[in-house]
Order: C-alpha cells, then structure tokens, then sequence
C-alpha cells in the first residue's frame, strides 16, 4: 500500500484544504443543532421574535457558508482525486512497459486492463469520496455524541453505550467485505478475458458457428461475477438494519426520558430537541456506512491487486554497453552453448544450441511445430535471457547491452503479423519514427507492398482497422516486413513472416532484402526458400541436428532430404 499512498503527496496540499472546507461544513452541521435549542428556549419559549430572528440569521449566514465550503471541497477533492488517477494509470502502464514476457505469464492481458481502469477507479472514486463525504461520517458521529454530551449528559449516555459495540461490528464488516470483494474483481478479470478472446476470434467463431457455445460461456463468467458480487452487496448491506435498529431503539430512549424530564422540569425542550437532532445526523451518518464500507473494501481489494503489478519486479534488466561500429555492417551472431526454457517449467525447449553466423549472411532455420524455432529467435533480442549459454552479438554478450540500443539493431517480424490502429503512414513510423515518405516507400517497394497501398483510396493516409482487420494475411505480413527494414537494421528476423506469401512474391522480396547488408534469419518451413540463404540450421525438439547450405545438407542430412523430396512431390502433384 506504501507505493500507491506515496502518490498521494504531491497532491497534500488540495487535500489538505478539501479537509479544512470538509471540517468548516462539519463545524456548521454540529452548530446547528445548538442554535436551535437557543431560538426554541430563549425566543419561542420566550416569545422574543428578536432572539428568533438573530439565531435565524446566524443559521442562515453559516449554512451560505457551508455551501461555499461544500462547492470548493467538491472542487479540491475532483482536482487531488483525477490526477492521482492519472498518476496511478501512468505507473501502472510504465511498470508493465518494462515487464519480460515472464511477468505477463503471471498478469494475463485482461487482468492487466482490468487493474488500469476498473482498479484505479475504484481508488480514485474512494479519494473522492473520502474527501468529500466518508471521512465526515465517521466524524459527525463522534462530534454529534460529543456535542449531546455537552448539551445533556445524561439523555446523551445512550450513545456512549451503543456507538463503540457497533463500530466493532463495522470493522468485522469491512474485514470480511474487503476479502469478497477481492474475489470479485478476480471474477471481473474472468469476463474481461472471455470478453477479450470473443471480440479478437470473432471471424473464427462466426466461422465455426459457434456464437452459442461462446455465449454459453460468456453468461457463466457474467453469472459468477453477478453472484460473487450480490453476495459481497448482501453482506454490506446487513451492517445497515443492525445499526438502525439499535440507533432508532436509541432515538426512543432518547425521547421517552426526555419527555420525561420535560415534565419534571429539570431539562429544556431546547436541550432535548437539540440532542434528538444530534441523535438524527448520527442516524443519518450511520446509514451512510454501509455504502462507505462497500467503498472502502472494493478499493482496499483494488490496491492489493495494484501494489502486485507495482511490486513485480521485471526479471530482465538493461546492461550499460552499446555495440561498436566496427564497420558500416555488423550484425555477427554467435550462439554459445545455449539452452533456454520458459520460466515456471522444467523442460527445456533449447538444448546445447551452438552456432556462429557471420554479418550479411542470410539464414534459413527449419524445424518441425515446436521445434524452438521462435523460441530461438526471442534470445537474440532479449526477449527473454538464457538458462544456460551465451548470445553474442559482434562479439559482446546481449545481457551486458541497453536494451533500447541493443533492440534498435534488430528488425523484428513476428509469427503473427500485427498492426495497430492508425494509418499506414502511422505503423511504419513505428520502425522509425522520423522516416520521411520516400524512406517509407522504399521500405515498403522492398517489402512487396508499395503497389497495393497506391491502390487505396488514401494510399499510406489510409486508416488500418484493430489488428488490421482490413487488410489480408499477405498484406499484413508485407507491411510488417516493411515495418522491420525502414529502420535498417543490423539483423532482421523474419518469424515465418512469409507464409502468406506467393513463391514469386517472395522470391522478389528476399532478393530485395540483399541490398541492405543485414544479417538476415528466416524461419520457413519453404525448401524454396532455405535453399538460397548462405546457412540452414535444422532444429529438432529444441536440439540442433544440422547446419550447412543446400548442397551440403542434401548430401549430409537425411530429415533434409525427406522435407526436400516431400515438397518436390507436392509441387508435382500441383
């Protein structure tokens, strides 16, 4: 809790006048009370219109006053309560921006949203409110005993007895709200990921007919979400019949030794009426905290969740170096000894991987579905770090390197081609963000695209839709290719990022890709392919099994030959 409270001192200083304005409008509310005693015994009682209109007056002049203070708190606490949310969303999201893949397995992507919307929220409506509204409570209600305690000890020593036990009882309350509430927001993350995968498969699912199933499913997640939270609500609002119950019992007391004494003459009607309005705003405070523990034990859930992503600790950290242009080309690659496996399980899925690749060579790397083909590609730019081995990069070890240094060498083309919403201009720019148009349309001639964008109706102004919804396979691997060589990279990596793409089209990219002197690793399962590049590295459950160009491996490896044969008779058989 430490980290999100220490977000709250840049902003002491409003909050510390909205508590001021709070107090003035408290002071007011438990000044009333007495004021109205003095016009009932001493200008009504009396018959002194005088009094009345005096004491009238004052009341009248501090309720103005009060008013004002509740508008300026009100614009205080808005003021102190947005920007901590602001704050709180922009730590949340540059802790996740330095998160490893590793610290993802532990937050899925829903949870994530989840905790940077719905989470801080709940903590910034909670600053609010507290400012506004729920510290007041608590302390209208021992101010009003304190004051009916003032007014007449006796009719006010009900509350004396009645208040702590019921306080015991709200924290009891709170605890065990706090731990429900906590399961709700777990419940919230369940509908946001069923939410989440239904809106991204959406083709998928229309595709199989499968709407029902998926709606089934949806209203299960949404069923234990409205169940987890009505059960939370319904033991929230049991704190509130309890305390009226006992409060009206106290309010009769009240009234029935005060009428009493009335008659005995040894209290004033101004006294008794003064003490039951007392009695009144504690009623009414009271009935307040059912709704300020639901408050307060949703955000004490929030924070929990919120000091989990502030605490992970990435476990992936930048070194200090960068790496020396010791010619115009660079990009040598060398994998030592190296063996790697995803955290939280013990198989590896790389195993002894040794290998050197010299700076401009183009290399195929080939291997069955897990295989550890990409597995093997997210070591070079330290996506994740080794079990065993080393990386090199030119000879300098990848964990002793800046991370934004090291990964601004490497022109990185995923398995899945994924493009953001914006314009085309937009997404290559994110391979350079200062690239001017000409730069862009070399990339993207090179790429194989340039043609199809000029056939837009806005060319590279043209809007790309979530994900790129708009655009097909082929075009979305072309733009992400695109993408990856506007930065001139010293190394390029192409995650079967050409499996959409037509052997000619294809062909025409990969001679293209000659011209800018990078290191170039391909993952392809196209013999028509592997066959140009310079090395062939031949992966098998995590090991590898052969390395070599075409020629050697057609003499050399059988499992090479069987791909090679097996793709020459499917092109055959076409």
């Amino acid at each position: 809790m430490k980290k999100v409270l220490s977000l709250l001192k840049p902003y002491r200083l409003p909050m510390a006048i909205a508590i001021v304005l709070m107090l003035i409008e408290l002071a007011v509310e438990l000044w009333q009370p007495l004021l109205m005693a003095q016009i009932i015994d001493q200008g009504i009682a009396a018959n002194d219109l005088h009094t009345v209109i005096k004491y009238g007056g004052i009341m009248l002049g501090i309720s103005l006053l009060a008013f004002i203070a509740g508008i300026t708190n009100s614009f205080f606490a808005a003021y102190a309560s947005q920007n901590f949310g602001y704050d709180l969303r922009k730590n949340l999201y540059e802790k996740v921006q330095s998160f490893s893949f590793a610290n993802f397995n532990k937050f899925p992507t829903s949870s994530l949203i989840t905790r940077m919307t719905n989470d801080v929220n709940q903590l910034q409506m909670t600053l609010f409110m507290s400012l506004r509204i729920a510290l007041r409570a608590p302390l209208l209600v021992i101010g009003g005993i304190v004051m009916a305690l003032s007014v007449n000890f006796k009719l006010a020593l009900g509350f004396v007895l009645v208040i702590p036990p019921l306080f015991v009882f709200l924290f009891w309350i709170m605890r065990r709200s706090t731990k429900l509430f906590k399961l709700v927001q777990g419940k919230l993350d369940q509908v946001n990921s069923v939410m989440r995968e239904n809106l991204s498969g959406i083709r998928l699912i229309r595709a199989f007919s499968r709407g029902s199933h998926e709606s089934q499913r949806f209203k299960r997640s949404n069923q234990e979400l409205m169940d987890r939270t009505v059960f939370a609500l319904r033991i929230t609002e049991t704190a509130i019949p309890v305390l009226l119950f006992f409060l009206n019992i106290t309010v009769l007391v009240v009234l029935w030794f005060g009428n009493l004494d009335i008659n005995n003459g040894t209290v004033s009607v101004g006294e008794v009426v003064a003490v039951v309005n007392y009695t009144a705003r504690i009623t009414t405070a009271f009935s307040m905290f059912s709704w300020i523990i639901m408050v307060y034990s949703r955000a004490i859930a929030s924070t929990g969740r919120i000091e989990e992503v502030l605490d992970s600790e990435a476990d992936l950290y930048g070194g200090l170096n960068k790496l020396e242009m010791v010619n115009q080309q660079g990009g040598r690659i060398e994998f030592e000894h190296v063996s790697f496996r995803y955290p939280d399980t013990k198989a590896d899925v790389l195993s002894d991987i040794h290998f050197r690749i010299e700076s401009g060579e183009t290399v195929a790397v080939l291997g069955a579905t897990g295989s550890g083909k990409s597995s093997l590609f997210q070591l070079i730019p330290r996506l994740y770090d080794t079990t065993e081995g080393t990386v090199k990069i030119d000879g300098v070890d990848v964990r002793t390197l800046e991370f934004d240094h090291l990964r601004k060498q490497i022109g990185y083309v995923p398995q899945e081609a994924l493009l953001f919403t914006g314009s085309i201009k937009d997404n290559l720019a994110w391979g350079k963000e200062d690239a001017s148009l000409e730069e862009m349309i070399q990339a993207t001639e090179d790429a194989q695209i340039h043609k199809t964008i000029t056939k837009l109706p806005e060319q590279y102004d043209t809007m790309i839709g979530q994900k790129g919804v708009n655009l097909s396979g082929g075009q979305k691997q072309r733009l992400s290719i695109a993408r990856a060589l506007i930065k001139k990279p010293r190394i390029l990596l192409l995650d079967d990022s050409t499996s959409a793409l037509d052997l000619k089209t294809e062909a025409k990219l990969l001679d293209a890709l000659k011209q800018y002197q990078c290191t170039t690793l391909i993952i392809t399962q196209k013999i028509s392919t592997a066959k140009e590049a310079d090395q062939i590295l031949i992966l098998e459950d995590g090991k590898m099994i052969a390395a070599g160009d075409h020629h050697y491996l057609m003499d050399k490896s059988k499992l090479y030959q069987d791909i090679y044969r097996s793709q020459q008779s499917l092109i055959v058989n076409d």
